[in-house]
């Protein structure tokens, strides 16, 4: 997957990477939309195991078209091969994984374990820094975050992608138990935030292209935080409509915001640099949604005032969707603020540079 936006940024002109990171936007969402759907058949007529079989198939395929279609690596003269940074790699893994259990096996309450493993994370975070800033080849060299339109992507992006997860983790409690709907309509009802993205990733992208990356990234997540006010408002009453509307808004702001926000901070990169840039994104959206399953979640279930969800009444699960959404809206709120702080920065700089 970092690999992908790396492609991008080698093998497209600039003047069409909007448009390229909208078809990838596009791609991600079918497949996200198909996912479950394909997986359902997979396990009731051939069982689970199914699901992990049939991506041997894939794979290959995958691999046949990566032999036919990419072109061959070439020596590049002046190209840094001191080592691999074997330490920063071990330690990142390690903040990284403690990070992810510290959230995760609370299940939306703090115990004095997943407090011990926050803190392991974020000294294993200040103790990566510290080799990077020594290492000879670092795996991430610290001065990029230095880069206005860099470090406020890799922002906005785990931002984002924490509202996001309030759509998946929320949003099925929400149907099922505040609206009433059976699974399979459940199901149903949550693919229209795929299609939606897959229908406006190219034209997202396009828009990004023509009209600027800093201007969509703005509109986009303008369109995310509106979409989150509108679920945060509407009662149950108004029913599946009710949901449908404001997911679309919210998946079609996303689409934009991933298109512009990926084509900003790919487009300002070296050459030599895609690749681990393209991988940071990527480390930055799984870290949102991560977050956005635990904290979401946790928001959800104290706002609903139940100690257990599926038993819990449709009023009280209908409170805990609008509170967790204003709390999304809110967070979406502090990406707009990065965004217009890091275009003030950025409009600052040419004239300190001129002076």
């Amino acid at each position: 997957m970092a690999l992908a936006m790396a492609f991008v940024g080698e093998a497209v002109p600039k003047a069409r990477t909007g448009s390229a990171m909208g078809l990838l936007g596009t791609m991600s969402a079918i497949g996200t939309a198909l996912g479950p759907s394909l997986g359902g058949i997979l396990i009731s007529g051939a069982g689970w195991r199914a699901i992990f079989l049939v991506n041997v198939p894939l794979g290959i395929l995958a691999l046949l078209l990566v032999h036919r279609c990419l072109p061959a690596d070439r020596p590049r003269p002046g190209t840094d091969r001191a080592g691999f940074d074997a330490l920063g790699t071990l330690l990142l893994g390690l903040a990284l994984g403690a990070y992810a259990l510290a959230v995760t096996i609370g299940r939306g309450s703090f115990s004095p374990l997943s407090t011990a493993l926050l803190v392991a994370a974020g000294a294993g975070a200040g103790l990566f820094a510290l080799v990077e800033a020594r290492a000879a080849a670092p795996l991430i060299r610290l001065e990029m975050f230095r880069i206005p339109a860099l470090s406020a992507g890799l922002a906005m992006n785990a931002l984002v992608s924490t509202v996001m997860m309030a759509t998946l983790v929320v949003g099925p409690f929400h149907l099922s138990h505040a609206l009433g709907l059976e699974a399979a309509l459940v199901g149903l009802v949550m693919s229209a935030g795929p299609l939606v993205a897959a229908l406006a990733g190219v034209p997202a992208g396009r828009m990004v292209d023509r009209l600027g990356a800093g201007r969509m990234t703005v509109a986009g997540l303008v369109g995310t935080a509106a979409g989150c006010v509108l679920v945060s408002l509407m009662p149950a009453r108004f029913g599946i409509p009710g949901y449908i509307v404001p997911l679309a808004v919210i998946t079609a702001g996303y689409a934009l915001f991933q298109a512009a926000n990926s084509t900003a901070v790919m487009t300002g990169i070296g050459q030599g640099e895609r690749g681990v840039v393209s991988g940071m994104l990527n480390l930055s959206r799984n870290l949102g949604l991560v977050t956005g399953a635990s904290v979401m979640g946790a928001i959800f279930a104290l706002a609903s005032g139940a100690t257990d969800i599926a038993t819990a009444p449709p009023e009280s699960v209908a409170a805990g969707t609008r509170a967790t959404f204003a709390a999304a809206a809110v967070l979406v709120v502090v990406a707009l603020a990065i965004a217009a702080a890091s275009r003030a920065l950025a409009a600052r700089r040419p004239a300190a540079g001129e002076a």
